[in-house]
C-alpha cells in the first residue's frame, strides 16, 4: 500500500514527529509513504512530493517546523472571519481525488486544527479515504482531551512568564504577555497558572478594566508593586469585539491579536502604573516539541496508520485523557473545545487569588 501525508493550517512542534511516527508505522507493514508538500495544494497538477523512506526521516523527532510545508489560505480554506465553515467547489474535491490518484496514493493522512481537519471531513463525504490527527496549539479541538503543540507551546509561554517576573519586579510595572489561542483561553490559563501571573484573561470569561485594575491596586496595597497579566488574543472586555490586526482577507479567517497593547494602554491610563507589553507571537509555535509532545505525536502517528490498516477512514486520532482512540471527523470539527467555567482550571485559579478580569 502507498499512503500519503499532509500537514496543514499553522506550523507548531511536533508535526515532524508525526510524519516520523506514520512513515515509521507504515514502513513496519511493508506500505510506502509520500509527503505531500505545502498543504492540500500539493496534491493538485504539478503534485508537489517527496518519498518518505528512512532516509528522509532522520532527527526528525526532536526537529520543529514541518519539513513538507504547510498552508493556512488559499484555494483550501475551509475557515472564514471568525470561524464560519466554507464549503469547498466540488472541482477543487475531484481534482485532489485525480492528484492521489496518479500519485497511487491510496489513503491520506491529514495532520491540522480545526480548518484542515474540516476539509478532511469534506474530502471524507466525497469518497476519498482519508483519517485525521489532531494538531493544534489552542487545544481547541473537540472529541480529544489533548492536541500536539499545546505542551510545547505552554512551555513558552511559562518561561516568557519566569522571565518577565523579574524585570517587572525590578522596575516596578505591570506587564502584560498576549498569547496565542484563537477563541479558546487554554494556554493563557495554563501558563498563567504555572507562570504565576496575578491576571489571566481568557475569551471564555469577558472582562472589565475596572476588575483589572482592582486587582492590580489590591497588589499595590499588600506592597506588591509589580504585576503580571496573561492575555489570550481572544479575550475581549464586556460588550466589546475581538481585536484583529490587519484587514480581513478572502477565504481566510480572522488574524486576531492586539488585545494586550489595548490592555496595557488602558491599564496605564487607569492605574497611573507603567506598562509595558509583550506579544509571545510565532514564538509559541516554533523550536522543538517538548517530552509530552513528542510522545503524544509518536502514539498519534501510530495509530493513524492503525486506522488504516483496519479500513476505518473517515475518522480522527483521538486522545481521551488515559489512551489514543479515534472518534469520526465530524465530531471532531463540528464545534470548538473551550475552557468549561465549571473547570478546575478555573476554580483553582480563583483560589490562589488570581483575577480573571470578571
Amino acid at each position: 500500500m502507498k499512503i500519503g501525508i499532509v500537514t496543514g493550517g499553522g506550523d507548531c512542534p511536533g508535526l515532524n514527529a508525526v510524519i516520523r511516527a506514520v512513515a515509521k508505522a507504515a514502513t513496519k507493514r511493508g506500505w510506502e509513504t509520500i509527503g505531500i508538500i505545502g498543504g492540500y495544494q500539493g496534491l493538485l497538477a504539478p503534485q508537489q512530493f517527496r518519498v518518505l523512506d528512512y532516509k528522509a526521516l532522520d532527527g526528525l523527532l526532536v526537529r520543529g517546523g514541518t519539513i513538507l510545508g504547510t498552508a493556512n489560505r488559499g484555494q483550501f480554506s475551509a475557515k472564514t472571519g471568525h470561524g464560519e465553515t466554507r464549503r469547498l467547489p466540488r472541482q477543487l474535491l475531484d481534482d485532489s481525488k485525480h492528484g492521489m490518484e496518479q500519485l497511487g496514493i491510496e489513503v491520506l493522512v491529514s495532520v491540522g486544527g480545526d480548518g484542515s481537519l474540516a476539509i478532511a471531513q469534506q474530502m471524507h463525504e466525497h469518497g476519498i479515504p482519508i483519517v485525521g490527527v489532531p494538531k493544534t496549539i489552542d487545544n481547541d479541538l473537540a472529541a480529544t482531551t489533548m492536541t500536539f503543540g499545546f505542551d510545547s507551546a505552554v512551555a513558552c509561554a511559562t518561561d516568557a512568564l519566569d522571565r518577565l517576573h523579574t524585570t517587572a519586579e525590578s522596575h516596578n510595572r505591570v506587564i502584560v504577555l498576549e498569547v496565542m489561542g484563537r477563541y479558546a483561553g487554554w494556554i493563557a490559563i495554563y501558563a498563567g497558572v504555572a507562570g504565576g501571573a496575578d491576571v489571566i484573561l481568557i475569551p471564555e470569561i469577558p472582562f472589565s478594566y475596572g476588575s483589572i485594575c482592582g486587582a492590580i491596586q489590591a497588589r499595590e496595597k499588600l506592597g506588591k508593586h509589580f504585576t503580571l497579566v496573561v492575555a489570550a488574543e481572544g479575550a475581549k472586555p464586556a460588550g466589546g469585539d475581538f481585536v484583529t490586526s490587519g484587514g480581513q482577507q478572502q477565504n481566510r479567517e480572522a488574524r486576531l491579536g492586539g488585545i494586550g497593547a489595548v490592555v496595557a494602554a488602558e491599564i496605564e491610563k487607569r492605574c497611573g502604573k507603567e506598562t509595558r507589553v509583550v506579544v509571545l507571537g510565532h514564538l509559541q509555535r516554533g523550536g522543538s516539541p517538548t517530552n509530552m509532545d513528542r510522545v503524544l505525536c509518536t502514539m498519534f502517528g501510530a495509530k493513524a496508520v492503525e486506522l488504516i490498516a483496519a479500513k476505518q477512514f473517515g475518522r480522527m486520532v483521538a486522545h481521551t485523557g488515559t489512551t489514543v482512540d479515534s472518534v469520526p471527523l465530524l465530531e471532531a470539527t463540528g464545534q470548538l473545545r473551550t475552557v468549561p467555567l465549571d473547570s478546575a482550571y478555573i476554580s483553582t485559579a480563583r483560589a490562589l487569588g488570581i483575577s480573571l478580569g470578571d
